[in-house]
């Protein structure tokens, strides 16, 4: 364990951030949803999507800038799509309704395709596609944000960090889950690092003149760089048209910054979607091939250096059994933000 972190368990950390979504106004149902969504990030080991983000999510609460309980309407409806007002919701709450309904349509229909708007910061994307799986659908979901990643061979921030997820369910073997920003790193990673005062590595960002730069502070006032060059750039701006333009919303630099705007609503929007297995064959089938296909993958000879192939989401599922018998390892910037937000709302500091 590193120098500044200290083991926290998962239930005491999901437990005192619920609690503090409630002390904010978030009814307890609502609120645990929050704190589990920020909680299972931390659990497999993506951080910058984790309970760094309290401090964030509390004071657009705080200021009313987002609606700490959840009203949604349908604004359009058909057997396998719909559209659907978030309201100014919170993220985590709103997006899995939207997943709810693409699994119920898609039990009915074979494939579904919802389309969220006026929604907030959702967190980790495979927090959503995860939940197809028990229904052996295959899940898929995708947000937009606020301009952080300049198109390739642009130095101007116009896409957002545009994540997106499959998840996709095998028989004995784990279910092959990809969750991955359109950019190089997301956005919250150099944030941690601004918090912790370590550089970036180089590639990572560019300051607001166009320079590469390892100083986390000059690249979060520029932009970040998609993965891949033009092949990150073009999934970013495919995930833009099927978030924001697909939801009759806003997009590129119409979607305002959560770190920044506080007075309303921010208008990110998401989809998500479901594939249920069986319309297409026999489940027993379908996930006998995913895992004679994970099989073949990770049986594979490997690169020169290499101990072991690993799928979308192994590493996280192995991380996240580490840390619920271990504890998730927080930094203690983190852990004396969340003490302040205790203090402010008179929540008994329970972290210690």
């Amino acid at each position: 364990m590193q120098d500044g972190t200290r083991l926290v368990n998962a239930g005491k950390l999901r437990e005192y951030c619920g609690l503090l979504f409630r002390k904010a106004g978030v009814p307890k149902d609502e609120a645990d949803i929050n704190a589990d969504n920020l909680v299972e990030a931390d659990l497999a080991g993506v951080e910058s999507h984790g309970v760094t983000r309290m401090g964030i999510y509390l004071k657009r609460l705080r200021v009313g800038a987002t609606n700490p309980v959840m009203e949604v309407k349908t604004v359009a409806d058909a057997p396998g799509t719909a559209v659907i007002d978030a309201c100014n919701s919170m993220g985590a709450v709103s997006s899995r309704h939207a997943m709810q309904v693409a699994i119920e349509k898609a039990k009915n229909v074979g494939v579904s395709f919802v389309s969220l708007r006026n929604s907030n910061h959702n967190g980790m994307a495979a927090y959503y596609t995860k939940m197809a799986l028990e229904h052996n659908m295959i899940g898929f979901s995708a947000t937009n944000s606020a301009s952080r990643t300049a198109p390739w061979g642009s130095r101007v921030a116009l896409l957002g960090t545009n994540p997106f997820s499959w998840a996709i369910p095998a028989g004995k073997e784990l279910p092959i889950v990809a969750d991955m920003a359109s950019c190089v790193v997301a956005r919250g990673k150099i944030q941690l690092a601004q918090k912790k005062n370590v550089p970036i590595p180089p590639g990572w960002a560019l300051t607001k003149d166009g320079d590469e730069t390892t100083d986390p502070t000059a690249a979060l006032s520029g932009c970040v760089l998609p993965f891949g060059g033009p092949k990150g750039s073009g999934i970013a701006t495919i995930v833009e048209v099927l978030t924001g333009i697909l939801a009759g919303s806003a997009f590129s630099t119409h979607i305002r910054d959560m770190y920044a705007d506080f007075d309303g609503p921010i208008y990110v929007s998401q989809y998500f979607g479901a594939i249920d297995v069986a319309v297409f064959e026999p489940v027993a089938e379908f996930k006998a091939k995913v895992d004679e296909l994970i099989t073949i993958i990770k049986t594979s000879p490997k690169a020169k250096g290499v101990n072991e192939v690993f799928l979308p989401g192994e590493i996280e599922a192995r991380t996240r059994r580490e840390r619920l018998d271990k504890g998730i390892p927080l930094s203690t910037l983190t852990l004396d933000e969340l003490r302040r937000e205790g203090e402010a709302y008179g929540v008994p500091y329970t972290l210690a």
